[in-house]
């Protein structure tokens, strides 16, 4: 299981290229593959759509039962919002299907952590992460989560925020945003993160505009201490 960052081949692990690269077989979603195709000279490919993680679960675990080295790639972090965990449950589901392999975690730098390093330091106290997407999780769970998160005061990296037909999770979320915290507080929007047409903005809560955040958009809000100075977004530690 390789998260291999978010895109460009900066943001990789030595670790994740070294995995890859010992590999026979890389498994993955199409445009993961194309990101790391510098990696897969000579290597077999099997590739997936979209919605389709079950499927590349299941042939990873079932060529490597068969004896080969598989590295099923997420952008990313593989453990979160990627495939360790899909990858650990169906490996412990009660079917032969994986009971002969094992199951190495290599970990990347996540899309959080990537956006904060361009915008600053919003991530220096604490935080939570939430994803919008409603696919795996009830929307009524993820409200419940994001007032929490607003309610504590955490500073909020949302994943998944919103793409050309599912936009009523992020409104929700910014209206209940700009009912619990000031108008001032600054906001980073990363989008197509290490890609050729990566975009760093930071702004406010107030000057936010929906359009500009996209499903390839990571958004970081910060708390009542975050500020923007000479144009880089601070979250305070307190030393």
């Amino acid at each position: 299981m390789v998260g291999f960052g978010p895109g460009g081949e900066a943001d990789r692990t030595r670790r994740a290229e070294e995995a890859i690269l010992c590999s026979d077989i890389v498994v993955g979603y199409r445009p993961y593959l194309d990101r790391i195709a510098d990696l897969l000279e000579g290597k077999d490919r099997v590739v997936s759509g979209m919605k389709e993680e079950r499927t590349r679960v299941e042939e990873a675990l079932r060529l490597s039962d068969e004896g080969h080295t598989v590295a099923l790639v997420s952008s990313g972090d593989a453990g979160i919002y990627g495939m360790a965990g899909l990858a650990l449950q169906m490996a412990n589901d009660d079917t032969p299907l994986g009971k002969n392999t094992k199951i190495n975690v290599v970990a990347g730098v996540t899309a959080a952590c990537a956006a904060a390093a361009r915008m600053g330091s919003p991530l220096m106290l604490d935080y939570v992460t939430i994803s919008l997407s409603d696919l795996l999780v009830p929307w009524d769970t993820i409200r419940k989560r994001v007032e929490a998160a607003l309610a504590a005061d955490f500073v909020i990296a949302l994943y998944n925020p919103r793409s050309h037909t599912r936009t009523d999770p992020f409104d929700q979320t910014l209206q209940m945003a700009r009912e619990m915290r000031d108008p001032e507080t600054p906001v980073g929007i990363a989008t197509a993160m290490a890609q050729d047409d990566e975009t760093i903005k930071i702004t406010t809560l107030g000057e936010l505009q929906p359009e500009d955040v996209t499903m390839k958009s990571i958004v970081i809000l910060g708390n009542s201490t975050s500020r923007i100075e000479n144009g880089r977004f601070i979250t305070p530690r307190g030393y």
